[in-house]
């Protein structure tokens, strides 16, 4: 299971690229917060556990404990609120104190903080599925079952169809939301070739259960490929938790504000 130089080293560094991207607005104070839950968040659950089976008192508790914490959507659920609370608390008094910089000039609200306990749960467990419990964690195994099959798994003919139908209507439909006109917003564009991209991977990810899970027998989506399993798992726990932080990000205006303030 990584340790916490893993943990805070891999959101420490998403944070720093995405306050390079962002001029700011995704400040030194969203750094550390993200960087606090996707560090020690969960992890409150087994240092529980260990202080309580260390002291040799309410070992039950600690285990309880355990359980409910350390988990990627639970913890969100017990710990969100009261947290964001916290630490838009302690953000306010960082920069009142001049400890912290911030560009917007304006401390984390409530809202901001609960995104970003979110996202650091969610990055937590990114790594502890994958490097935990000699890669047979119980997440990590059901990735490699939706491509693992007994025998050698062929391709089937009409995977071959759905699935380079699938990637052509992706690489066709960016090009055709990204092509070149007179006015264009990159805005706009965005979020259409965002919606495009789910739209298709969820009819992917369809495609793979039904032939998986629905079919009798069951036949292999995609050859031996665990595409339901790794589509599944980054989009839980990659891409949402970025999409989160990028949300908790400082609006634009604030920049500008603090732009237009006399030195």
């Amino acid at each position: 299971m990584p340790g916490p130089g893993p943990h805070t080293m891999y959101a420490l560094g998403s944070g720093l690229g995405l306050m390079r991207l962002s001029d700011g607005r995704f400040s030194p104070h969203h750094c550390i917060v993200y960087a606090i839950n996707a560090f020690l968040g969960p992890d409150l659950g087994s240092f529980s556990e260990w202080l309580t089976s260390t002291l040799g008192v309410a070992q039950s508790l600690g285990s309880v404990i355990m359980e409910a914490i350390h988990h990627p959507f639970y913890y969100i659920l017990i710990l969100g609120l009261p947290f964001s609370v916290l630490y838009s608390w302690v953000s306010r008094v960082l920069l009142q104190k001049g400890i912290l910089n911030s560009v917007s000039g304006v401390p984390l609200t409530r809202r901001q903080c609960l995104l970003l306990v979110s996202a650091g749960s969610l990055s937590h467990f990114f790594l502890d599925h994958l490097f935990e419990e000699n890669g047979h964690s119980s997440v990590y195994s059901w990735i490699l079952s939706t491509g693992w099959w007994k025998s050698r798994a062929s391709v089937n003919p009409d995977a071959v169809v759905v699935v380079g139908f699938l990637c052509t209507c992706l690489f066709g439909g960016f090009i055709y939301i990204n092509r070149v006109k007179p006015v264009k917003s990159i805005g706009k564009q965005s979020s259409q070739s965002m919606k495009l991209i789910l739209i298709i991977a969820s009819l992917y990810c369809l495609w793979c259960a039904s032939q998986i899970y629905w079919r009798n027998p069951p036949q292999p989506a995609v050859g031996e490929e665990a595409d339901l399993g790794v589509l599944v798992f980054l989009a839980i726990y990659f891409f949402l938790p970025h999409s989160l932080c990028i949300s908790s990000m400082n609006p634009k205006d604030h920049l500008d504000t603090k732009e237009q303030l006399p030195l």
